[in-house]
């Protein structure tokens, strides 16, 4: 009865942490997979491999990474400042990398999505990618489908 009078109030949120490089990557992968409102088991398991390979992280952590990238990326600003952090931290030929595992996440499902297409494109040019490689990672994507 004392709790119906006086109910118990929600913790309150942890705090996010400070987005870096690693944080970065993965809240951008979480986004692709998001982009068309739709997260399925294969984007999610894409994105562990991704980020286990990148960091050199045992599975268990790269699945514990990603669910604080999908905190990050609920809560967090929004791509610019993701971008504008692997443009500082990350050098070109590594970021050209990310724009691929970006393609693998978006098209881990076996489908192609327009949204998440422009959403990757988008980010894609944020990492200050070239157009030459930007097409030339969409259409190696492309033809793997």
């Amino acid at each position: 009865m004392l709790e119906r009078l006086f109910p118990r109030r929600a913790p309150a949120p942890k705090p996010l942490p400070q987005p870096n490089a690693q944080l970065a990557l993965g809240a951008l992968l979480v986004r692709v997979a998001l982009a068309n409102r739709q997260y399925v088991v294969s984007e999610v398991a894409q994105i562990d491999r991704i980020l286990a390979a990148t960091f050199g992280l045992k599975p268990l952590d790269a699945a514990k990474l990603r669910a604080e990238c999908e905190r990050l990326e609920r809560h967090a600003p929004g791509t610019p400042e993701f971008t504008a952090i692997l443009r500082e931290e990350v050098d070109y030929e590594h970021r050209r990398a990310l724009g691929d595992a970006m393609w693998k996440v978006a098209l881990a499902d076996g489908i192609r999505d327009d949204m998440e297409e422009s959403q990757l494109i988008a980010i894609e040019e944020a990492l200050g990618l070239s157009d030459d490689d930007i097409e030339a990672a969409r259409k190696n994507a492309l033809g793997s489908l």
